[in-house]
């Protein structure tokens, strides 16, 4: 029996486990930005507040005499012994306007060494019209370097356009450590909203063991193991289960008043048939009509009151039989029957073999097709259960004079005797094709391979 699959297509644990992911997905992905975004945030303003000291220690540096030419006090400059080192990555320059409205370098760190300090040009007019106000930028070093820069406007009575100040810093390191924490950060997150759905997943499984229970205890009724389903599940599902058995016993109520109907039936014409069979004992023509008349009644009538009963225990849930001592049980009586005739029964069949029928409808179609088999065979007739995954083989082989293809067919059809002296009444095989049909099996007639005569084979569902 296949078991529902918690990953099965369009199943409740895949849709919640698909919903759950991305949730978390979301929520763990915009943890890792707003945090990465903060961190790096954060490590940016520690290098702009330590280029803001540098700029401050330039403006004390700073001086114009009386001829509006730049004074840098040695003494008073950023002491850094990054800014000595030649592209150490810290640098710092002091701009003024030439003029062409263009701005060069009049003083720099050493660290620049013999190249210039990029500053975007169209934002140095900004710089100088917002004096004492800080701007800024990321631009890349005389070392190709990417670098954090800052500029103000510095304004000196002696000089008459603001001379910029500007400092950059190099922030590989800064970039890098904000890279590795949003790893680690994304790594972390990664490893919690695993194990968040791994933990989901055990919930979600234990939470519906319950509904694989009602599964497996359906397939028990349904195969005969128990004729109700077990009440101690949780208070979720019980009323689920209630309901069902409620139904099994609804429709196994309707199958006893159905059976009872056609019990009540067959009495009630029973009787008339009888009157109709003894009042009409003479030999006048008429006589002779109400007899044959009375007795095809009399088949029609057992036909179909075989066929309700049949189609009534079909429709009931849990039905099961073991097949061994049916086919037994007939093979001795047949063999005591037929021992005249010295007609032997054989039956090969596994012991733990059952099929999903009524041990009484089990006996009438095993019991027609076998004394079928006994009526034609010359001396021999073989039974044969073999089980498959989900059904059961059953053949009836005789050694008689088998039939042809044509006549196969016609075998199967109700009412139809191929040999009138042979006693019965043509609805035997019939009867076997339609409670086969109604128990999702199946019943075809072919050739003996081995002893020659007719084989019945029969396919019914394993229980």
């Amino acid at each position: 029996m296949k078991r529902f699959a918690i990953f099965s297509e369009n199943s409740l644990a895949r849709r919640l486990m698909a919903m759950a992911g991305l949730i978390g997905v979301l929520l763990l992905g915009g943890i890792v930005l707003i945090l990465s975004t903060l961190y790096t945030s954060q490590i940016l303003t520690i290098l702009d507040n330590e280029l803001d000291r540098t700029i401050t220690t330039l403006q004390g540096a700073v001086n114009a005499d009386a001829n509006g030419q730049i004074i840098i006090d040695a003494d008073r400059e950023p002491s850094d012994p990054f800014f000595e080192t030649p592209l150490s990555g810290r640098y710092w320059a002091v701009l003024v306007r030439g003029p062409a409205g263009i701005y060069q370098p009049v003083a720099q760190a050493d660290s620049v060494w013999d190249g210039t300090l990029p500053w975007p040009t169209d934002t140095l007019e900004i710089v100088s019209q917002n004096a004492g106000q800080p701007l800024r930028e990321n631009g890349v070093g005389p070392n190709d370097e990417p670098l954090r820069m800052v500029g103000q406007a510095l304004i000196l009575s002696e000089i008459e356009h603001p001379v910029i100040l500007v400092a950059g810093f190099d922030r590989s390191e800064t970039d890098r450590g904000s890279l590795r924490f949003t790893l680690i950060l994304a790594a972390t997150m990664a490893a919690i909203g695993s194990g968040f759905l791994s933990a989901l997943l055990l919930g979600i499984r234990s939470a519906l063991a319950p509904l694989r229970r009602i599964e497996a205890d359906i397939a028990d009724v349904r195969e005969g193991r128990r004729t109700l389903m077990e009440t101690d599940y949780p208070r979720e599902v019980l009323p689920l289960n209630l309901e069902l058995n409620k139904l099994l016993e609804h429709n196994r109520g309707i199958v006893e008043r159905a059976q009872t109907h056609v019990g009540n039936l067959a009495h009630a014409l029973k009787t008339p048939l009888a009157v109709l069979g003894n009042e009409a004992k003479g030999d006048t023509p008429l006589d002779d009509v109400v007899r044959r008349q009375a007795g095809a009644m009399h088949d029609n009538v057992q036909h179909y009151l075989k066929r309700a009963r049949a189609a009534a225990r079909a429709q009931t849930a849990g039905a099961r039989s073991e097949v061994a001592p049916v086919l037994n049980d007939l093979a001795r009586l047949l063999n005591k029957l037929f021992a005249e005739r010295q007609i032997t029964v054989t039956v090969k069949c596994p012991k733990a073999l059952s099929v999903r029928l009524e041990k009484q409808d089990l006996e009438e179609i095993a019991g027609n097709l076998m004394e079928n088999a006994c009526k034609w065979a010359t001396n021999e007739v073989i039974v044969r259960a073999t089980p498959s995954d989900t059904m059961v083989d059953i053949t009836i082989d005789d050694d008689g004079p088998g039939l042809s293809p044509g006549e196969r067919v016609a075998a199967l059809k109700r009412g139809v005797r191929l040999d009138e002296a042979a006693p019965g009444t043509g609805l035997g095989l019939s009867i076997v094709t339609e409670l086969a049909d109604m128990y999702e099996g199946s019943f075809v007639l072919d050739e003996a391979p081995k002893i020659g005569g007719l084989r019945a084979s029969l396919r019914l569902p394993r229980a």
